[in-house]
This record gives C-alpha cells, structure tokens and sequence, in this order.
C-alpha cells in the first residue's frame, strides 16, 4: 500500500498489464475498506482493484464519508463533510494513478450505499477523471446539483444503478429518482432492479461484474 490522501487495500490485476484499469470500491457508511474488498475475486482479473476507507471516523472499525441522520423525512447529511470527501476522492484518484501506474483512462468507481452517493458526486462533477461508475443501492445528493457537468462532457459517459425494492434503509423511490435523474442526462445508463434489500445480492454482483467486464472489452 501506498502513502495517498485515503488509508486502502489493493488487489494487483491477476492478469498483467503494462497500464492496468483501476477500479475503486467505495464503502457504505459504518463500514471500512475490508467490506467490499470481499468481492473482488469475483471482479474482472484485469482490475488493478483499490478499496478505499472513507475519512470520517465513526467508531473503531466503522467509517463514513459523511455523517448522517435517518429521519422520517428522509436521510439529512452533513453536507460540508460530502464536499470535503468529494474533493478529496478527486484528489486520491488523481495520485492513486501515478502512485500504482494505471491507465489514466480507465478508471472505474463502484461503490454501496454511501459509497455509491460519493461515486456519483464524483462521477457526475468530473467524468474526465472516471470511465464508469456503478450504483448500488445508492443514491444522487441533490447538493451537487449545481456542480454537475454538462451535457457534452457526459456524453456517453456509463453508469449502472442496481437497487434493491426491499430497501429499507435508501427505499427504492431513490434508485429510481436516480435513474429519473440519470435518464435527463446525456450518459449511457443501465439500470437494475431486485427483490432485495439494502445488500448486494449473487443476482445484482453478477451483474455488476459483466457490466464492469463489457466495459474494459470496450476499450480494448
């Protein structure tokens, strides 16, 4: 591991590569970076896989990206926390590139829960940085509303939004306000539903992984 701005674990691609495709797992709140580190030896072989650990300490062993309260009225966030942590992911990127040599160009995010909130505000500020973002029982701040780039710059850009209907903790209604959201939008969007609940379930891992697969076949 590496001295970056976020404490990770690294999976090295099983295939070689000169410039592998990195793929960060962004863990939901509570969480650290050993959850979703799990999955990667179901993930594509030719990932050089990152699982970050998110800034804000909550607990031993827990962690967030921001604070937040579940209340009736919907989840309230701290969102100067949100900022600070978009920032900051932009910037671990950014050296996480020259640090592990990867290609520049295939970057790919896949985070849950609160990882897929910090995904998307990542994803939808600054697509340069990102070749594709997965959404797991997520959903879009409406904070970032103004920050989101424009058409032309999204253009084409991939997303996949899987979501549990069984979702207790972010109900369905924001898988499907993000895949409202997303659709108003130039990107190329797959979207998902599954009877579970807020969990990544066999069905919704499989089909992340062809996702993410299919989109290095791409660019190759």
């Amino acid at each position: 591991m590496k001295t970056l701005p976020l404490v990770h674990l690294v999976r090295q691609p099983i295939t070689e590569a000169d410039t592998p495709p990195l793929l960060l797992l962004l863990h939901g709140v509570g969480s650290n970076e050993h959850d979703l580190y799990g999955l990667a030896p179901f993930l594509d072989e030719r990932f050089l896989i990152m699982s970050v650990r998110a800034p804000y300490t909550l607990g031993p062993g827990s962690y967030a990206w921001f604070e937040v309260a579940f209340t009736p009225q919907g989840p309230v966030i701290n969102p100067e926390q949100a900022e600070a942590s978009r920032e900051t992911l932009i910037t671990f990127i950014k050296e996480a590139i020259t640090a592990y040599g990867v290609d520049p160009q295939q970057v790919y995010l896949m985070g849950f829960s609160q990882g897929a909130i910090m995904s998307a505000s990542v994803a939808l500020t600054k697509p340069e940085l990102v070749a594709g973002a997965v959404l797991m029982s997520g959903r879009i701040l409406p904070e970032i509303g103004s920050l989101i780039a424009s058409d032309e710059e999204l253009a084409g850009f991939p997303f996949l939004v899987v979501h549990g209907t069984s979702d207790m903790v972010l109900p369905i209604t924001y898988g499907r306000a993000s895949r409202g959201l997303l659709s108003s939008l130039a990107v190329d969007l797959t979207y998902h539903e599954y009877p579970m609940g807020h969990e990544v379930s066999q069905q919704s891992l499989g089909d992340v992984t062809t996702w993410l697969t299919q989109q290095l076949d791409k660019a190759e």
